[in-house]
């Protein structure tokens, strides 16, 4: 397992204006002890991806509001497979439903997480999840 701090890739997708939330997720992350970086507002899935492999991250953490969450997690994961990048988590959260975030689970995106969610809780699932598949690799 490396001794490198978890590096996560925080990004805003698409027309999505909104960004307290992922700011606020970045900061609680960084307090966590993760290395973090924000790509900022209305970034493709492809800039996303080639923002992933140039900064070597663990994780990747989408914050969507728009809707838009069942055609970008599953591209963006699509694109992260096709640059090789299999191990790195794709994450994150927004207003999500149920039914959709049980579907984009089942497709291999990692855990969902609504408005509200204590950060405490996502660095504890981000650093779960980086710790197992660093062991598996």
């Amino acid at each position: 397992m490396s001794d490198r701090p978890i590096r996560v890739l925080i990004a805003k997708a698409g027309l999505d204006g909104h960004d307290r939330g992922a700011k606020v997720v970045a900061q609680a992350l960084r307090d966590a002890g993760m290395e973090v970086v924000y790509t900022g507002l209305r970034q493709t899935p492809e800039m996303i991806v080639k923002a992933a492999l140039e900064e070597d991250v663990d994780a990747v953490g989408l914050s969507l509001h728009s809707g838009a969450h069942m055609t970008i997690f599953p591209r963006v994961l699509e694109l992260l497979h096709a640059a090789g990048l299999t191990h790195v988590l794709l994450t994150g959260g927004g207003v999500i439903p149920d039914a959709d975030r049980a579907t984009l689970q089942n497709g291999g995106v990692g855990q969902l997480f609504g408005p509200g969610t204590p950060t405490r809780d996502l660095a504890h699932y981000i650093e779960k999840e980086v710790a197992r598949r660093r062991a598996a690799n």
